[in-house]
């Protein structure tokens, strides 16, 4: 039951976005059909990414913050919860949106990886909608050089960098002489953890995979490019308010 609902709200549109691109505007490369795919993809999600990511950064933001709270409130946990709790309230965020945010890649990576392993053959093709036919013969190489059913230690070496870039870009500055909690210093210890993840999880998989995770994060990079200039805060402001440009 649980698999029909998948293939029917997951794996089916995911696979006709990749073959109707294919045929189209990709020109019968199926590394182009993954990018516009994954591009697709994103602007489809791009308010909950939006959302998500901005509240990250906020997080980050607030950190010192939320320690103070906890040294306040040490001999009461309850206190302490609830103080923390109303902090997040305070600035509009939810601390579950950073997993929420992998849990919704989650379908799309387990889709490419269903299609992809199973070498596209006519059973996987037969799952098109009727208005989209099956292509005689697919080329699953990315521009003559990468075959997306394999895995590819460039794609994977790309897709580690880029998030590693990424990671970076969402660190907030620390004030010289301030010494960084613990939850700070594990998201610093991420940013070069979640790379090698990326890595390892991606290694033996079909390149189709680490290219779709490339051009994800490359896609979250500008969206953060455009977060942080959102978040400027003013000095009189209190840290982790968005400030509307005016023009």
């Amino acid at each position: 039951m649980i698999f029909d609902i998948y293939h029917v709200l997951i794996y089916q549109p995911i696979l006709n976005i990749l073959v109707g691109f294919y045929k189209t505007i990709a020109f019968y490369d199926f590394g182009l059909a993954v990018i516009f795919s994954t591009i697709f993809i994103r602007l489809l999600l791009y308010p909950i990414f939006h959302k998500s990511a901005k509240h990250q950064l906020v997080m980050q933001k607030i950190q010192p913050k939320i320690e103070k709270l906890k040294e306040l409130h040490k001999e009461n946990k309850e206190k302490q919860l609830k103080a923390t709790m109303d902090l997040y309230r305070e600035h509009g965020i939810n601390p579950m949106s950073g997993i929420f945010l992998l849990f919704l890649q989650a379908p799309v990576l387990i889709a490419l990886f269903l299609i992809f392993s199973n070498k596209l053959t006519p059973e996987v093709l037969s799952s098109l909608y009727s208005f989209i036919t099956a292509p005689a013969n697919i080329n699953t190489s990315f521009l003559g050089l990468i075959n997306l059913e394999q895995s590819s230690i460039l794609m994977v070496s790309l897709a580690a960098i880029l998030q590693y870039f990424q990671g970076k870009m969402m660190l907030p500055k620390i004030e010289k002489g301030r010494k960084l909690s613990t939850p700070e210093s594990v998201g610093r210890q991420m940013v070069y953890f979640a790379p090698f993840l990326t890595l390892l999880i991606f290694m033996n998989m079909p390149a189709a995979i680490s290219l779709y995770w490339a051009v994800s994060v490359t896609f979250s990079i500008f969206q953060q490019i455009i977060i942080n200039r959102q978040f400027n805060p003013n000095p009189n402001e209190e840290p982790g308010k968005f400030r509307k440009k005016t023009d």
